[in-house]
């Protein structure tokens, strides 16, 4: 399969298991993209009843498109089951994830979620973190000097990684919060947990893309077809 038979491959196995009366979280990305279209026909054709909430604005435009109920966290609460792409699979199931931006609003869907499955290619799958640039959202007043903190946090984490800010057409690049994303080219990271308690103490750093603990399991999509892989 190409890469991208692969994903829709495996968005169509993620959506297999939503079933009637769920309350889903729906992720943001390509893969995750498949599996909301996916998800959008079998709703049609089985007459599935779901709340969905959605990671992002632009997840939120194709589940409507998709003829999926959008609702928003707080009218949800406890979601059923969230099924979201990833930049990284490393060992137990942590996880890289931001790539898209979205990082804060999945994070904040994962953690509101009974079960989380996170859907991807093999390519995705790593022996460590940290060869996709890890992602932080920093509020976007006095990024610069949040940047400095932010380098001298990953320092003593023992990372030797300069914090590049994103950006869209020399403009930095925006969340849906407004806030700004740097990236860390981490090229290994040694002890992911020690490094996501450092991150979180650095004051104008709303999250990172450090997703640990959180997946309950993930499908990932091989030449051979959709293999599972519990955490």
């Amino acid at each position: 399969m190409t890469p991208d038979e692969q994903k829709r491959a495996v968005g169509e196995a993620a959506a297999a298991l939503v079933e009637d009366g769920m309350i889903v979280g729906l992720g943001t990305g390509s893969t995750a993209a498949h599996m909301v279209r996916a998800l959008g026909v079998r709703a049609k054709a089985e007459g599935l009843r779901l709340r969905c909430v959605a990671t992002s604005e632009a997840t939120a435009a194709l589940g409507l498109t998709a003829g999926l109920h959008i609702v928003d966290l707080e009218a949800a609460g406890e979601i059923d089951l969230t099924l979201d792409g990833a930049d990284e699979i490393g060992p137990g199931l942590a996880l890289i994830k931001g790539g898209g931006a979205a990082l804060l609003r999945e994070k904040l869907v994962w953690e509101a979620s009974r079960r989380c499955v996170a859907i991807a290619d093999a390519s995705k799958l790593v022996e460590h973190l940290g060869r996709f640039p890890l992602p932080v959202e920093v509020v976007a007043f006095g990024h610069s000097t949040t940047a400095v903190r932010l380098a001298a946090a990953v320092r003593v984490s023992g990372i030797m990684a300069e914090p590049q800010l994103r950006t869209v057409l020399g403009e930095p690049a925006h969340t849906d919060g407004g806030n700004v994303i740097y990236d860390l080219a981490c090229g290994v990271i040694p002890n992911p947990a020690r490094l996501a308690a450092a991150l979180k103490q650095v004051t104008g750093v709303v999250e990172h893309g450090l997703f640990l603990q959180l997946a309950d399991s993930a499908l990932v999509a091989e030449a051979a077809g959709v293999r599972r892989i519990q955490a």
